[in-house]
């Protein structure tokens, strides 16, 4: 499909993070908004009459009006969503992760393979400025420590912390380290919801890399960064403030000579960068950064972390006692 125009752009799900989809792509250049999928009337009526665009009654709807869709319903609806939307001939940005299991991962897969469609997966942090200037300046990463921590909020309750706020980092640092996960070792607590609110994961890889990944959202305060250690250099990066530093050894001097260097960073909305990269492979039908498979492997690393948080907490002292 090739497209002379405007690209027809559509949000099923228009909750906190759906709504802003939608009003990105209502300014985007070379996108018409034509409308979104919403159950509740409410904040369907308030999100189309902000944006100019209309409400479609079903996905059937939805995907005869557009040409590219943005799936931003809860994680457990993902695949539901997303199969029948590929089968019209929509391109998707699915929001992370993929979904909650490999089995809904490959019937998203089968889908975007048979319809020939782009699918784009929305790890965010991917397309934060500060990403750019890690991609090449993180050659050899030996240890990673990544932290992440959020206040409460109900959105996201259907998965635990791991796949609701974790796997940024996760795929983050399957990114930079680009070797097999080869070990999962993990512990986590359950604070106000069934699932794990707090979570500590330690992923080993094939070629010796370390990481380490702090995860909480019952966070006073919101934080949201990396540390990575690789010879001879030292980065700190704060995805939140689009900020950070890296210290080297001077060239030609000894282990005295640190240089610290502030990051070059265009500060810009990572989601505003990540749609817009999401419509221009659309438009050329390329290859998106973030694909199925890399979505699908931060999804299994993160299905192995919360496996591993299971059985910490099944061990615990106590446990079996009642």
């Amino acid at each position: 499909m090739s497209f002379s125009s405007c690209i027809r752009c559509g949000v099923a799900g228009v909750g906190y993070l759906g709504r802003h989809h939608a009003r990105i792509y209502s300014a985007l250049p070379g996108v018409r908004l034509a409308g979104v999928f919403e159950l509740d009337d409410a904040r369907a009526g308030e999100v189309c009459g902000a944006f100019g665009c209309e409400r479609f009654r079903s996905l059937e709807e939805l995907g005869a009006a557009c040409d590219a869709v943005s799936v931003v319903v809860p994680t457990d609806r993902h695949a539901t969503v997303a199969v029948p939307l590929l089968k019209a001939g929509c391109h998707l940005l699915i929001e992370k992760p993929l979904c909650t299991s490999l089995v809904e991962a490959e019937r998203i897969l089968t889908a975007a393979r048979a319809s020939g469609c782009v699918v784009q997966v929305g790890h965010v942090e991917h397309y934060n400025p500060v990403m750019s200037f890690l991609e090449k300046a993180v050659a050899s990463p030996r240890y990673l420590v990544a932290d992440r921590l959020a206040p409460f909020n109900p959105r996201g309750m259907e998965v635990g912390v791991v796949l609701d706020l974790m796997i940024h980092d996760i795929g983050v640092v399957l990114q930079l380290v680009r070797s097999p996960v080869v070990r999962v070792d993990a512990v986590g607590v359950n604070v106000i919801s069934p699932r794990e609110d707090i979570a500590n994961a330690r992923l080993t890889f094939a070629n010796g890399a370390v990481a380490n990944l702090n995860t909480s959202r019952v966070s006073v305060k919101k934080v949201r960064e990396l540390r990575v250690f690789q010879p001879g250099a030292y980065l700190s990066i704060d995805f939140m403030n689009q900020s950070g530093h890296l210290l080297r050894m001077a060239e030609g001097g000894t282990v005295f000579d640190i240089k610290r260097e502030e990051l070059p960073v265009e500060k810009g909305e990572p989601l505003a960068l990540e749609l817009a990269s999401f419509v221009q492979c659309v438009r050329e039908h390329g290859a998106p950064k973030v694909g199925t498979e890399l979505g699908k492997t931060a999804l299994e690393v993160a299905i192995r972390v919360t496996e591993a948080v299971a059985r910490s907490q099944a061990n615990a002292p106590g446990r079996g006692l009642d």
